[in-house]
């Protein structure tokens, strides 16, 4: 399992993490999927077949992107 926490600049509410949590959950093979809105971090535990690209990718799709590291 890989797991990842990230910034991602545009989460300002619950709301904000309550979508990126419905939307990077559908993506197939990711485990869990955790936001704080205090510090503007995401962590997500995948495995196969998700990738980060794909992950990443979604994100982008939905306006919230990771910061650049």
């Amino acid at each position: 399992m890989e797991r990842k926490t990230f910034q991602v600049p545009n989460i300002g509410c619950d709301g904000c993490v309550r979508t990126i949590k419905n939307e990077v959950a559908q993506i197939s093979g990711v485990r869990t999927v955790d936001g704080v809105v205090d510090t503007k971090t995401v962590t997500v535990e995948w495995d196969t077949p998700a990738t980060w690209q794909q992950i990443e990718s979604t994100l982008k799709e939905i306006d919230y992107a990771p910061a650049p590291a």
